[in-house]
């Protein structure tokens, strides 16, 4: 009977040490619980995911990390209370709403914000952007994010942003890469503008020396026909997204 208890047991301890949350889990379910997150912030975490989506891509608090083209803040609000003790966080590109609402509020105060000197014009296609090459001046980060992003930019500007984060990653560190879904091989049009080919992604991230590493189907959604623009009511909120991780090779 000895026996036959022993294997039960260590099931047991197994399954409790599974279900026990990481200290990164730790820290970021305290910073989904933020007053200074909006209550409509937060009721998009079912959708977005963030703790499944960071532990994809190997986020742990001790990390030094860049969030590119962070917009409102909303994973900022997540990720500079997680990384603020251990690790530390560094916004860049489109900073001015970090820079103006965000840096002042209580647990945001060590957030940095990089000043690199880029250019932002009109792209190759309409409603499109592009970005001249560049560098952030910063380098030997474990993680580069970007979260919905680049479908604002045309291939030129996702070229010049993917091999500026390949030169600030350090050797082995993460590229995570997330983003609308387009149809694969679909023609760039008035409904699709603000989705982007993740085939086209992964090409594009190989070209600027990235290794492939995973995908998540976290994101994945199963009505969405990606057929309409991602603001339509029918879909706004509930687009396919694809979540792509790559790392700088050692």
């Amino acid at each position: 009977m000895r026996f036959l208890l022993l294997p039960l047991l260590l099931m047991s301890l197994t399954a409790q040490a599974q279900d026990e949350p990481s200290p990164f889990e730790t820290k970021l379910a305290v910073a989904m619980q933020s007053e200074l997150r909006s209550d409509d912030e937060k009721a998009r975490d079912a959708n977005r995911r963030p703790v499944e989506t960071l532990s994809f891509f190997g986020i742990e608090p001790n990390m030094k990390v860049l969030e590119l083209i962070p917009g409102g803040g909303w994973y900022t609000k997540l990720l500079a209370p997680t990384l603020r003790d251990e690790g530390s966080l560094t916004v860049a590109i489109g900073t001015s709403r970090i820079k103006d609402n965000l840096i002042t509020q209580a647990g945001m105060d060590k957030i940095n914000i990089l000043d690199a000197e880029y250019e932002i014009t009109d792209g190759s296609e309409p409603r499109l952007r592009t970005i001249n090459a560049f560098e952030f001046g910063a380098s030997g980060f474990d993680a580069i994010l970007t979260f919905r992003n680049m479908h604002n930019f045309d291939a030129a500007g996702r070229k010049n942003i993917n091999d500026a984060a390949f030169k600030s990653l350090k050797p082995g560190g993460i590229y995570g890469v997330v983003d609308h879904t387009r149809r694969h091989m679909e023609p760039f049009g008035s409904e699709n503008r603000r989705r982007v080919d993740p085939v086209q992604i992964i090409k594009e991230a190989l070209d600027s020396g990235f290794e492939f590493v995973a995908f998540s189907d976290l994101h994945y959604k199963a009505d969405d026909e990606l057929r309409y623009e991602v603001g339509r009511k029918s879909v706004t909120g509930n687009t396919d997204r694809f979540t792509l991780k790559f790392r700088k090779p050692n």
